[in-house]
């Protein structure tokens, strides 16, 4: 009876931390019936990451002199980059990937030290399968939504920032100052309703920072 009880609770949990990984497998699967419909060339600049990504509504516009592909996804995090790193990743064969996680991460209380690791894991995967291919973080940005989480996303910048000073094709960028004002203070007109994310505003300056890292790095 204990033993059947134990199995009982295991398998409840397995199934609801899978519910938990798999909410975005239909997002995931949307991709790929549009994928099957016309594959994006190789060797292209894939952007994947959470919300700030999904809700580029100008990418194509924005991206247009610099061949790119979005493949942001709901409010994911870095675990859920990871599981879905076959299917959002390699199957595209990027030259470039780009990357916005860490800040859901630490929304849902994960720790900086823990989601840089995920991070390193991240990378190792990808020199592993395609080893001629860069990586850019893009730096967790401030929100009005998550002023308490200023500093964790600090030091979760500043911990990935030293791992990519010591690797080779990684790459970092700021996208966290820009949103300040010269006082200091987050600006506070660069943001929708939900003071999370960013309005048209704030992605010309989301936009401006990843522009500038690439004409540094064509």
């Amino acid at each position: 009876m204990k033993k059947q009880l134990l199995l009982g609770i295991l398998l409840l949990v397995s199934t609801s931390l899978w519910a938990q990984i798999d909410k975005f497998e239909k997002e995931i699967r949307a991709y790929e019936k549009q994928d099957s419909l016309s594959m994006p060339a190789k060797n292209l600049s894939l952007f994947i990451g959470s919300s700030s990504f999904r809700l580029w509504k100008t990418f194509s516009q924005d991206m247009a002199a610099y061949p790119s592909i979005n493949r942001g996804f709901g409010g994911s995090t870095l675990e859920e980059a990871l599981y879905y790193f076959d299917r959002m990743v390699i199957k595209y064969q990027p030259s470039w990937v780009f990357i916005y996680e860490g800040d859901n991460d630490l929304a849902k209380g994960q720790s900086p030290e823990f989601i840089a690791q995920e991070f390193v894991e991240f990378s190792k995967r990808l020199r592993a399968k395609l080893p001629t291919t860069k990586l850019v973080f893009i730096a967790a940005r401030p929100s009005l939504a998550r002023l308490t989480m200023l500093d964790k996303q600090k030091d979760l910048n500043n911990r990935i920032q030293q791992i990519i000073s010591k690797e080779k094709d990684r790459f970092y960028v700021d996208m966290q100052s820009p949103f300040f004002r010269a006082d200091g203070t987050l600006m506070d007109d660069i943001f929708v309703a939900d003071k999370l994310h960013l309005n048209e505003k704030g992605y010309q300056i989301f936009v401006k920072q990843i522009h500038e890292f690439i004409q540094k790095h064509p």
